[in-house]
């Protein structure tokens, strides 16, 4: 029978998880490939960031998971694929052989231009564990004296993480947060739902500078594009997100962004025994927005076409399902809710998606213990 090989344990993998007891019956291997024994959920991120959540709150455990099922986890990064030979070579050196493969390996933070990969106190946004190190890292600042904080990015990822970060709170002393959004913050945001964000950030005092890009973070400093050099103490890259070089780097077909280029199966357009979801592909009928509810949207496409692909069952395709909600946590306490041109702010909005998370989340209680 099959092997499956699962890369990443993510929301778009979430549904095969569950599922993994009924392929193992029908005698098939089922394989997960993930660095760590959990996945954070990345919509309750900034929440650990400004005291909100947990990291508790916001994991599942994938291992936990695998292995009740029937599977085997395997801890270990994937850095290339030999689609030729269907072999996954990982960084430990050892490699999976495979029948069916398929990608849920998210997405990663891109740095300024001439920016070291890692530099003390200088913290990507993603993996999501960074925001409760950076957490506890101007904790452990505040508690001395005052702390600067700067949020590299001018997307809606540096609007929750400016605003959780202002959260953290040492003996009644908050951080200084300034935000480097290049040319203009929040652009590809409506101007009133933009309004709103700076309204509650003017009101908190957090800085929001649009005089230009970052050309380099080293720990300490952010150094413009112009040369202007700006002191701060912690630094978060929030830069967007891109899917990782893993699929050109093993020749895989890629999209203007880098993602495996997948049909309308959510199945690779040059090898059919490769599937993908979530950030890490390019949807070739309608490039996706980086956002979660698309991998939601795609694991019980994943699940039967996953299954129907071991067994040469037909497949069926993915659909978008159109407009989706948006509800930004300003780190207060309070939210941004967008759907439908339904725009509202305050506390209601935060509740609703602490519900939607919370619910989310409750789908792996019993494997949580």
């Amino acid at each position: 029978m099959g092997n499956l090989v699962l890369i990443g344990g993510g929301h778009a993998h979430a549904g095969v998880l569950f599922d993994i007891g009924k392929i193992v019956e029908q005698g098939h291997k089922v394989t997960l490939i993930n660095p760590t024994p959990q996945h954070y959920y990345s919509g309750m991120g900034p929440g650990v960031l400004g005291g909100a959540y947990s990291p508790k709150e916001i994991r599942f455990p994938v291992k936990a998971m695998v292995t009740a099922r029937g599977g085997t986890f395997i801890e270990d990064r994937m850095v290339s694929v030999d689609a030729n030979t269907r072999t996954v070579h990982l960084a430990s050196g050892d490699s999976v052989n495979y029948d069916v493969l398929s990608f849920n390996a998210g997405s990663v933070i891109p740095t300024p231009e001439d920016s070291a990969e890692q530099s003390k106190d200088v913290f990507t946004v993603k993996p999501i564990q960074n925001l409760w190190i950076g957490r506890e890292r101007i904790e452990e600042l505040l508690a001395k004296g005052p702390v600067r904080v700067a949020v590299v990015g001018g997307g809606p990822a540096a609007l929750e993480v400016a605003g959780n970060a202002r959260s953290v709170r040492v003996d009644n002393r908050i951080p200084e947060v300034t935000v480097f959004a290049g040319k203009k913050f929040l652009r590809n945001l409506p101007e009133r739902i933009r309004g709103m964000v700076l309204g509650n950030f003017a009101k908190r005092g957090i800085k929001v500078l649009e005089s230009g890009y970052a050309q380099k973070t080293e720990t300490g400093k952010v150094i413009l594009q112009s040369g202007e050099e700006h002191e701060t103490d912690v630094i978060f890259l929030a830069l967007g997100v891109r899917p990782p070089t893993l699929f050109a780097d093993s020749n895989l077909p890629t999209g203007p962004d880098g993602g495996l280029t997948v049909n309308r199966s959510l199945q690779c357009v040059d090898h059919p025994e490769i599937f993908g979801g979530g950030d890490c592909i390019h949807f070739a009928d309608q490039p996706l927005d980086k956002v979660g509810v698309y991998a939601v949207r795609q694991h019980p496409v994943l699940v039967h076409n996953l299954a129907a692909q071991l067994e040469g069952r037909e497949l069926i395709p993915f659909d978008t399902g159109g407009k989706y909600l948006l509800v930004f946590n300003l780190g207060d306490g309070t939210g941004i809710f967008v759907k439908w041109g339904l725009v509202f702010g305050g506390k209601p909005a935060f509740w609703i998606k602490d519900y939607i998370d919370r619910k989310f989340m409750s789908l792996f209680d019993a494997d949580n213990g």
